[in-house]
């Protein structure tokens, strides 16, 4: 984790952004958010996705295609006798979630992301 300060978290966030844990599929109701509006960290406020940037994935988990530019970073996870991609806010840390490269157009990829990891806040139009 970086040396941001982390807002208070629940303990399923705790366990999420900084063990790097997993909330169960189809858990978070942010999974069938359809407003506009922007995804934000859950840890720190920073803005990550746009809702545009979101689709059904049927995972159980809010997925998106992009991140806006900047929000996240990507490392390396070999736990579990798997080889994925783990994304991270930039600014604090918090672990989100794994990148999978099975999304739709235009990137192709999937951000599969913890949706206790998330906060949304809608547009106010």
């Amino acid at each position: 984790m970086s040396d941001v300060k982390l807002r208070d978290l629940t303990p399923e966030q705790h366990r999420v952004l900084v063990e790097h844990g997993t909330e169960r599929p189809g858990s978070s109701p942010l999974d069938r958010e359809k407003r506009p509006g922007e995804f934000q960290c859950a840890g720190c406020g920073a803005q990550l996705f746009d809702a545009d940037m979101k689709f059904d994935s049927g995972t159980g988990w809010p997925s998106f295609f992009d991140t806006l530019p900047g929000a996240v970073e990507t490392r390396t996870d070999t736990s579990h006798g798997m080889i994925r991609t783990e994304f991270h806010c930039t600014r604090c840390g918090g672990h989100l979630g794994h990148v999978f490269p099975d999304g739709p157009g235009p990137t192709g990829l999937r951000y599969c992301t913890n949706g206790c990891a998330l906060d949304f806040k809608a547009d106010e139009k």
